[in-house]
């Protein structure tokens, strides 16, 4: 059995002198006791890339070089890849994960090599990848049609709230939907704080009015002291905007009907609140017990765009 043995310092300068000498590389590997395609590899291998010239010192730096890469371990320590997994698990990003983890000298691996974990993972049979937000499909645009959904006399309209809503730069203007179940009727309501991104759900027993308010009016006991404005989606349930805006005296406002990037915050958060109950899937048997859950578990999450820091931390005490 033959045995590969690498080239020496030697051989690298005595291929240089015989190509100066203008010979082959058939006839440098015969002359050195090699196969024409070690020689051959060598060359093109350590060729410098701005004349093409084969220079002995560099190719044997060059060699060395791989030969210390070839050697090394696994870049990352499997402590690292169960911490990366643990957090995973709880839906953070990639991006979440290595911007809250790697300042405290507890992750060194980039965003890009969790990805390329996933990716590995994946194509090995494992789920991990399962626990990141899917892409949300683009809804039907409607063509030709007059809308009539959320016709009501008296609403104010989004292009209306005070300049300080879209500029984000203090706490109390907040957004709100609801998500609808499988069943057409157990659904919960979501609201969000635009400049912390604080998340607030309630489960809704039906998608009308008199639960919705029931819902609304919880949600602002807690936090309607810091609560000025809310600019809702158009479905009917939210018609009775009203008495809300008379008890607790928010300012009720209302996006155009699928315009749905007027509320992008909203809409951000309900496609991250899919991740812990999925399209399709039924709410009947979802407690408000798992809606705080879901909450907590979004309110204390990092987010790049507030540095990494959480919306709870961002938001404070209510």
């Amino acid at each position: 059995m033959t045995h590969y043995r690498q080239l020496a310092r030697e051989e690298r300068y005595l291929i240089s002198a015989y190509l100066k000498a203008n010979w082959s590389l058939r006839a440098i590997a015969q002359e050195l006791g090699r196969s024409a395609s070690t020689i051959s590899r060598e060359v093109s291998r350590n060729a410098t890339t701005h004349d093409g010239a084969y220079r002995p010192c560099k190719a044997d730096r060059y060699a060395r070089a791989r030969r210390r890469r070839s050697r090394r371990g696994p870049k990352f320590k499997p402590e690292q890849y169960a911490l990366v997994r643990r957090y995973l698990r709880k839906k953070w990003s990639p991006k979440q994960i290595v911007g809250t983890l790697r300042p405290q000298g507890l992750l060194d691996m980039s965003h890009e090599s969790i990805y390329r974990y996933l990716l590995r993972d994946k194509q090995a049979g494992g789920g991990l990848w399962k626990h990141l937000r899917l892409k949300m499909k683009l809804r039907r645009k409607r063509y030709g049609k007059h809308d009539w959904r959320g016709i009501l006399r008296g609403k104010k309209h989004i292009t209306v709230r005070p300049p300080e809503v879209e500029l984000r730069q203090e706490v109390g203007h907040w957004e709100g939907d609801t998500v609808v179940g499988k069943d057409l009727r157990h659904s919960i309501l979501t609201l969000v704080e635009r400049a912390t991104g604080l998340t607030v759900i309630r489960k809704l027993e039906a998608r009308n009015t008199k639960e919705t308010n029931k819902a609304l009016r919880a949600v602002l006991k807690k936090y309607g002291a810091r609560m000025k404005t809310i600019t809702f989606d158009n479905g009917t349930e939210f018609h009775d905007y009203e008495e809300i805006e008379k008890e607790f005296g928010v300012a009720c406002y209302f996006a155009t009907p699928y315009h749905s990037w007027e509320r992008g915050t909203n809409e951000n958060t309900n496609g991250l609140i899919r991740q812990y109950l999925p399209k399709g899937s039924c709410m009947k048997n979802v407690t408000q017990a798992k809606c705080d859950w879901i909450a907590r578990e979004l309110n204390t999450r990092p987010r790049e765009r507030y540095g990494f820091k959480t919306p709870e931390a961002m938001y404070g005490r209510p």
